[in-house]
C-alpha cells in the first residue's frame, strides 16, 4: 500500500513536546537532587498504577497521531492521486471498528437494530420488527446462541491476556516489586484482551445515529482530550511562568502591570471569552477555505487554536502561585548575598529562582490536566470547542444529548464518553496527588518530623 505521511499542527506541536519530555528526562537523569523526588513517586503504589492507566491511553493517542494518506491512483500525468481522508496508524489498527458501519443505532451486543423498521417476511408480507445487524453477531446462525458465544469469547479473550499480562509482569518484576501495580498490568491486560476479542464480531458499547461503533468513537475522542490536555501546557507555561516570577522578583510597576492584566483578565467570564474567541477564529476559516487541503486539517488547526484560547485564558492561576513563591524567594539569604555580589538579575532568575519553583510548576500543571480534558467536554456541548468533524467526548456527549430524549432512549453514548473520560480525568487526578506529595517540599518536611 502506498501512502503520503501527513504532518497536522497538532502532531507537529506533539513531536515537539514528546522532544521537550526526552531532553527533560535526560537532564533529570544526571543529577541526583532532581531524581530524589521520582524516586519517591515510583515508590508510591497508587502512583505507578495511574501511571499505568494513562500510559495505556497516551499509547493510544500517540498511535492517533501518527497519519498519513492513502493512494488512490495515478492521474494522466503520471503524479499519485491520494485520498482527501487522513488516517492514523491507530485507523489502521482498529479497521475493523471503523469500517464497520451499522445503519443505524443498536444496542450493546445487540443482533438487531434499535428501532423497528418496515419488513418483508417469507410469505411476502410487510411487516414492522427489529432488523438483524450486519455486522454485530452475523456469524451467528442461532440468535439464541449469542450470550454463550459472547461467554465464550470473553474467556477465550480473557486468557489470552491474562497469559500475556503475567508474561510482561513477570518481565517487570525485576524492576517493579510493588504487587498492587504488577495484578493491576495483569487486569488491565486481561481486560484489553478480552475487549478485543468480542469487538472482532459485536459493537461492544453499541452503534450511534448513523452506525458508527461507539467504542471506536470512544477510542478516537482519547486523542483529542490528550491533546487538549497537554499541548494548552506549551501556551500557559512561558506565559505564567514568565510573567510570574518577573512580578515576584522585580515588584514595583513590573509587578503592578502584571497584576493589573491578571486581576483584569480573571475578572471576565472565562467561557464568554472562549466562546467569543472560538467564533471569531471560526469565521476566520471559514473564510479561507483555500488554507486546507482536506478536513481534517481544516478540523485540526480548529483544535490547536482552541488550545491556544485556553492557554491564554488560563494561565492566570499559576502566574499567581509564582509570584507569591518568587516573592518569599527574593528575601532568602543566598538571594540577597548573591544581589549583593553584583550578580545579575538574569543569572539569579535561571540558576536561583528557577529550580526553585519548578515543583510548584510541575504540580500545577498536572492537576490542571483533568480541569481541561473537562473543559472540552463542557465547551464542544455548548458549541463552541473542537470541530464537529473530529470526535471527542464533547461532541458524543453534545451528540448524546437529544439522543436521551427520545422512546426507546438510547443512553450507551453518554455512557461510554463518561466511563472513559472518568478513568481518564480520575487516574490524572491520582497521579496528580502523588505528584504533590512527592515533589511539594513542606510536605516532605512534615512527614521527616513525623
Amino acid at each position: 500500500m502506498i501512502f503520503m505521511p501527513v504532518i497536522l499542527w497538532s502532531d507537529a506541536l506533539v513531536f515537539l513536546l514528546i522532544g521537550a519530555v526526552i531532553s527533560a528526562v535526560l537532564h533529570v537523569r544526571k543529577r541526583e537532587h532532581l531524581m530524589l523526588p521520582w524516586r519517591r513517586l515510583a515508590h508510591s503504589s497508587v502512583a505507578m498504577v495511574s501511571t499505568l492507566v494513562l500510559s495505556l491511553f497516551l499509547v493510544i493517542g500517540l498511535l492517533d497521531t501518527l497519519h498519513y494518506r492513502v493512494a488512490l491512483s495515478q492521474n494522466s500525468s503520471g503524479e499519485t492521486v491520494y485520498s482527501s481522508e487522513v488516517l492514523s496508524v491507530f485507523d489502521k489498527l482498529v479497521t475493523p471498528l471503523r469500517t464497520r458501519t451499522e445503519k443505524t443505532y443498536s444496542a450493546p451486543f445487540a443482533l438487531h437494530l434499535y428501532a423497528k423498521e418496515s419488513m418483508t417476511d417469507a410469505q411476502g408480507n410487510v411487516v414492522r420488527d427489529y432488523p438483524r445487524l450486519q455486522y454485530g453477531g452475523a456469524h451467528l446462525a442461532d440468535e439464541s446462541q449469542s450470550s454463550l458465544d459472547v461467554m465464550k469469547r470473553i474467556a477465550n479473550g480473557g486468557v489470552v491476556g491474562f497469559l500475556l499480562g503475567c508474561l510482561l509482569a513477570w518481565l517487570l518484576s525485576r524492576r517493579v516489586t510493588r504487587a498492587p501495580v504488577l495484578v493491576s498490568l495483569v487486569m488491565l491486560v486481561t481486560l484489553v484482551g478480552a475487549s478485543v476479542e468480542l469487538a472482532t464480531a459485536y459493537h461492544v458499547l453499541g452503534t450511534d445515529k448513523v452506525g458508527q461503533d461507539v467504542l471506536y468513537l470512544s477510542l478516537k475522542s482519547i486523542r483529542t482530550g490528550l491533546i487538549i490536555g497537554t499541548l494548552t501546557t506549551l501556551v500557559t507555561l512561558p506565559l505564567a511562568l514568565f510573567l510570574g516570577v518577573a512580578a515576584g522578583y522585580f515588584r514595583g510597576w513590573v509587578d503592578d502591570v502584571i497584576q493589573y492584566v491578571y486581576t483584569v483578565l480573571s475578572s471576565i467570564p472565562s467561557v464568554l471569552l472562549i466562546a467569543a474567541a472560538v467564533l471569531m477564529m471560526q469565521v476566520t476559516i471559514d473564510t479561507h477555505p483555500d488554507w486546507f487541503e482536506t478536513s481534517a486539517a481544516r478540523a485540526d488547526l480548529r483544535l490547536v487554536a482552541l488550545c491556544l484560547i485556553l492557554g491564554l485564558t488560563s494561565w492566570t492561576g499559576l502566574c499567581r502561585l509564582l509570584r507569591g513563591e518568587t516573592l518569599k524567594l527574593r528575601e532568602m539569604e543566598y538571594i540577597q548575598a548573591a544581589q549583593a555580589f553584583g550578580v545579575s538579575s538574569m543569572r539569579i532568575l535561571s540558576r536561583h529562582i528557577m529550580p526553585n519553583v519548578m515543583h510548584i510548576i510541575l504540580i500545577a500543571l498536572v492537576m490542571d490536566f483533568s480541569a481541561l480534558v473537562l473543559a472540552e467536554a463542557v465547551l464542544s456541548y455548548v458549541g463552541v470547542g473542537v470541530d464537529p468533524s473530529m470526535i471527542s467526548f464533547g461532541t458524543m456527549i453534545n451528540g448524546a444529548r437529544l439522543e436521551m430524549g427520545r422512546e426507546p432512549m438510547v443512553w450507551w453514548s453518554l455512557a461510554a464518553a463518561f466511563v472513559f473520560m472518568l478513568v481518564l480525568v480520575l487516574a490524572a487526578n491520582l497521579f496528580a496527588d502523588a505528584v504533590r506529595d512527592a515533589f511539594d517540599p513542606r510536605l516532605n518536611r512534615t512527614e521527616s518530623k513525623a
